[in-house]
């Protein structure tokens, strides 16, 4: 296992853990249940527990574990699994959801983001990226959240910033770039940005080749940010 997002870079609020999990073996990590936890799987397959429920997963699905609930994560016997896991402390304030959802995948479609402009620090593009909403207050999550981008050629999720929310994300499929404070970086899958609060970020596929594979990143700020949600016309109340 790896951190990726920790303290290390400054981050105070989420943290974003690689965990590589051998061919038929089982992670149960002893502090889950004293956070709140989004694990993505990028590699490999088997099956995952979250409370009492209980799914297969495979590449591009995702599980929810809220606070008070331990989660866990068997490979196949087949092949390792490898997962990203955001974590983080509730904070009092915060209330969790009275049923919320478990187990989703990035590519689920139910609720979207379209058209997104960002919020002024860089001029925005007009080819604007879709964004999937997996887990969030609609769902009953508190402060993570897990967002799916995908940006087909010449498509940008626009430079935006979370005044009070760190954002880690990973890049997930494809070639793409990232911004941060003042510049684009390249990124293919696996690379991870984080972007404290009040720092401009976004995403794009800079490629002009329509038949392009598209570009897709995965993530979100925590806590979460409302402003999306609005953008987005759905309600911000945790359910």
């Amino acid at each position: 296992m790896a951190t990726a997002v920790g303290p290390h870079l400054g981050a105070h609020i989420v943290r974003l853990d690689v965990v590589r999990i051998p061919a038929g073996t089982r992670w149960a990590p002893e502090d889950a249940a004293a956070e709140e936890n989004v694990i993505v799987v990028f590699a490999g397959g088997g099956h995952a527990t979250s409370g009492d429920e209980k799914s297969d997963v495979r590449r591009s699905d995702a599980v929810y574990a809220p606070t008070g609930d331990p989660y866990t994560l068997t490979a196949d016997a087949s092949g390792e699994l490898t997962a990203y896991v955001w974590r983080t402390t509730l904070r009092p304030e915060r209330t969790p959801g009275t049923a919320p959802r478990r187990f989703s995948n990035l590519w689920r479609t139910e609720t979207q983001l379209r058209g997104f402009n960002g919020t002024g620090e860089v001029a925005a593009a007009d080819r604007t990226a879709t964004m999937n909403f997996l887990f969030w207050p609609g769902t009953g999550t508190p402060q993570l959240c897990l967002h799916c981008g995908f940006m087909e050629p010449g498509e940008y999720f626009n430079v935006h910033v979370h005044p009070e929310s760190e954002e880690a994300f990973i890049a997930f499929e494809g070639e793409g770039q990232l911004y941060l404070a003042d510049r684009w970086y390249d990124a293919v899958p696996g690379d991870v940005l984080f972007a404290p609060p009040g720092v401009p970020h976004g995403t794009r596929h800079p490629q002009d080749d329509p038949s392009a594979a598209r570009f897709a990143t995965c993530g979100g700020p925590t806590p979460f940010d409302p402003v999306l949600y609005q953008r987005a016309g759905v309600s911000t109340e945790v359910r």
